[in-house]
């Protein structure tokens, strides 16, 4: 994604420790609001702000295939200097997760759901969350059935900037199903993330 970079840019440095809570601005327009906008891509972290014109960030999410953001800043994971970028826009397949923010849907459209603990490896993240589906089903199986964009909340996502861990949390992770490598569910006091489980290796007779 960084290749993708408009050169229309500034470089600056940023604290590594700047607060990601998501914000929501209104406008003048009572059906659009301004929210923050947290998205994580192959090689870096987008931060910037866009336009909500749904009920939920992840109804806008999956009713668009790209997304104009303003007033990014985009963070690498490699540790070179974070870019300040005006605005840009990005693909959907180019995102393996986004932060939630703003409203938080109509309560009454809500279904009974129980909550599954998974272990999610996505390209250089490992996610950890609950997915909230349908008792009985298997979560893979129900993830692979929605729409792209799925959600999990309390999430932890760890990975490596500049060669060393770093770790992240959301009360909502917003998923890309197309780019999830493997996933299973584990307990939610397990301390470790598992490897590839044996029966998902793709080396399998």
């Amino acid at each position: 994604m960084i290749d993708r970079i408009p050169r229309r840019m500034r470089l600056a440095f940023s604290h590594s420790n700047e607060s990601r809570e998501p914000a929501t601005q209104p406008t003048t327009d009572d059906n659009v609001a301004e929210v923050a906008f947290v998205a994580y891509g192959e090689d870096c972290i987008l931060s910037g702000r866009t336009m909500l014109d749904a009920d939920r960030l992840s109804d806008m999410l999956n009713n668009h295939d790209e997304y104009a953001l303003v007033g990014v800043t985009v963070e690498r994971l490699d540790g070179g200097a974070p870019i300040l970028v005006d605005e840009i826009v990005v693909q959907r397949d180019e995102l393996f997760m986004v932060q939630a923010s703003g409203p938080r849907g109509d309560l009454r459209r809500r279904q009974h759901t129980t909550r599954q603990h998974l272990a999610v490896k996505m390209g250089p993240y490992q996610i950890r969350g609950f997915f909230h589906g349908v008792p009985g089903n298997d979560p893979a199986t129900a993830i692979a059935r929605r729409k792209a964009m799925v959600p999990l909340t309390n999430a932890r996502i760890t990975c490596e900037r500049d060669g060393d861990p770093w770790e992240g949390q959301a009360d909502v992770l917003i998923l890309n199903r197309d780019q999830i490598d493997w996933l299973v569910e584990i307990e939610p006091d397990r301390a470790e993330f598992p490897v590839l489980p044996p029966h998902l290796s793709p080396d399998r007779p």
